[in-house]
């Protein structure tokens, strides 16, 4: 087994290899990569023993898994109704125009940020909202309050500190 795919095995013998576990598998994978490079979904396939086309049908028929790397800051942009009438675009110009994100990229290229607009995130009583690394829900978002962010997650990069936007102090409404 090549080295760089021995991690990809650990994953899979720890789920005993079995295709009922193939949704677990995949996102502990992409948790490793932030995306599922196509060659490792072929890896997947193979290790299983099920076809690529399967374990490629699992990675592109759920809206949770991406097939083009992310950055290691992945940060959602609500669009739904609520967060559209409260002001969301502002936030996502503002976002984008600070991360120097153009045309229809979504990811910089030093691959820190990923900028998305999602539909819905479930928390329209605190609209707009923002969500970074799908577990920091940000309410009441403003423009400055979401750049302010993402400028002390890039001083704390800078420092060599890996902090959760929690500990930035981003949007102390929510």
């Amino acid at each position: 087994m090549e080295r760089k795919f021995e991690r990809l095995q650990e994953i899979i013998e720890s789920h005993q290899g079995k295709v009922a576990h193939l949704i677990a598998i995949l996102q502990e994978v992409q948790e490793e990569y932030r995306y599922l490079p196509e060659e490792v979904l072929t890896y997947i396939a193979t290790a299983m023993k099920v076809s690529p086309a399967t374990v490629y049908g699992v990675a592109t028929f759920y809206a949770q898994f991406s097939l083009i790397p992310k950055g290691k800051y992945v940060i959602r942009v609500c669009d739904g109704t609520a967060c559209h009438v409260r002001g969301s675009e502002p936030i996502h110009f503002a976002l984008r125009e600070n991360l120097g994100l153009t045309g229809g990229e979504s990811t910089t290229g030093d691959m820190q940020f990923t900028v998305e607009t999602v539909s819905c995130l479930g928390a329209c009583g605190l609209a707009p909202v923002v969500v970074i690394n799908g577990d920091e829900v940000h309410g009441q978002t403003t423009p400055e309050s979401i750049v302010g962010a993402i400028k002390r997650i890039v001083s704390l990069e800078k420092q060599g500190e890996s902090k959760s936007p929690s500990e930035t102090g981003c949007c102390q409404n929510a």
